[in-house]
């Protein structure tokens, strides 16, 4: 009888310190996105800043836009652009 006591002690104190699995992660997601001109209107939304996704498109035609997914385009933006901002786009 102690003898299973003994081995359900050990076994409760061996599962305490089993580590909990790790909850899953996602990848960056980036504030940029280029749509494609052309006949398959692809999309990709890997780039980092305005800068990558323009020389990405620069002579296949399209368009660049903010990625809806990422934390930057859900922050509120005041509506009224200074001067830099118009530069900066």
């Amino acid at each position: 009888m102690r003898a299973i006591l003994l081995s359900l002690a050990a076994l409760g104190a061996a599962v305490a310190f089993v580590p909990a699995p790790a909850s899953a992660q996602t990848g960056p997601i980036y504030p940029w996105c280029a749509q494609y001109g052309g006949r398959s209107g692809a999309t990709n939304c890997y780039f980092a800043n305005l800068w990558q996704c323009q020389q990405a498109i620069s002579g296949n035609g399209g368009w660049c836009y903010r990625n809806p997914f990422s934390a930057q385009a859900s922050e509120p933006r005041d509506r009224r652009r200074s001067r830099q901002d118009y530069r900066r786009y």
